[in-house]
């Protein structure tokens, strides 16, 4: 079902029309411009000229390129991460209800591809919109999905889960297997700090205690508690200091449950590896 209707039901070029796609070269057209490759599908929906214009710049601005200084360009004229933003935006075009994104970021170097990463994350979550995101990258599935589905050869299904339960609780010796003995570390990455696993000594925070954001990772805690001289670091809300993370808050909050984890309107992530 797409929007509660059976798609055996919808011409297959039409629902095609109606889904996002986005592939590891991007796939964009040589020939045109920026703009053009952006406006593709709105203009097989025969927008007129006025819309299609104006939603040509909204999702230019969406995903970081100005207007005015990039419509005009062509592909060769890009950078790889900007090819990428390109091709998000151009799924983006007509405002499907289902992106595919097949290794979206596989073809540019690391620094970009985490960059881009993190902007989707963002977008993503801006927009509600239900993603499958195909990847090999077990790292990428942790740090994008919602859900992971873990396939073996054949198609065969060996793991559909929360990123969560899917490192702590592998549901297979082929699951562990392939998570590899540093799952702690990737669940580090993805696990939010646990306001009720910090510590509130008498005194509050030192002057010397770095200051981190309580939507920050675990990782991102502890790197910046092991960096004090107290071992400790200050959690804050904005600028509302709520409590202090140290090596046993980690502990505390690794032995948590992590909820499931939904998209603003409902919708998610599913991570193929």
């Amino acid at each position: 079902l797409v929007d509660g209707v059976d798609t055996h039901q919808i011409d297959p070029v039409r629902l095609r029309l109606k889904m996002g796609y986005v592939i590891q070269q991007t796939g964009l057209f040589p020939h045109m411009t920026v703009a053009d490759n952006v406006a593709t599908v709105p203009r097989l929906w025969d927008w007129d000229a006025a819309r299609v214009r104006a939603r040509v710049d909204e999702l230019l601005e969406l995903v970081g390129l100005p207007p005015r200084e990039y419509r005009r360009r062509y592909p060769h004229q890009l950078s790889g991460g900007q090819r990428q933003r390109v091709g998000f935006a151009r799924a983006l075009g007509a405002d499907p209800p289902i992106l595919l994104m097949d290794e979206p970021f596989g073809a540019v170097d690391r620094i970009t591809r985490e960059r881009l990463q993190h902007e989707f994350i963002s977008i993503q979550r801006s927009l509600g919109k239900t993603v499958v995101f195909v990847t090999h990258d077990i790292d990428e599935a942790v740090m994008v999905g919602d859900r992971i589905c873990l396939m073996k050869m054949q198609a065969e299904i060996a793991q559909y889960d929360t990123p969560d339960a899917i490192l702590t609780r592998p549901a297979s010796a082929y699951v562990s297997e392939f998570l590899g003995r540093d799952r702690l570390v990737r669940r580090m990455s993805i696990e939010r700090i646990h306001p009720d696993a910090l510590e509130h000594p008498a005194g509050g925070p030192a002057a010397n205690e770095p200051r981190v954001q309580v939507t920050s990772t675990l990782s991102e805690a502890f790197a910046a508690a092991l960096s004090s001289p107290t071992e400790r670091a200050a959690i804050i809300d904005g600028d509302r200091y709520i409590g202090l993370f140290s090596a046993i808050s980690l502990l505390e909050s690794l032995r948590r449950e992590r909820p499931d984890a939904t998209t603003e309107g409902g919708s998610q992530v599913a991570s193929g590896v």
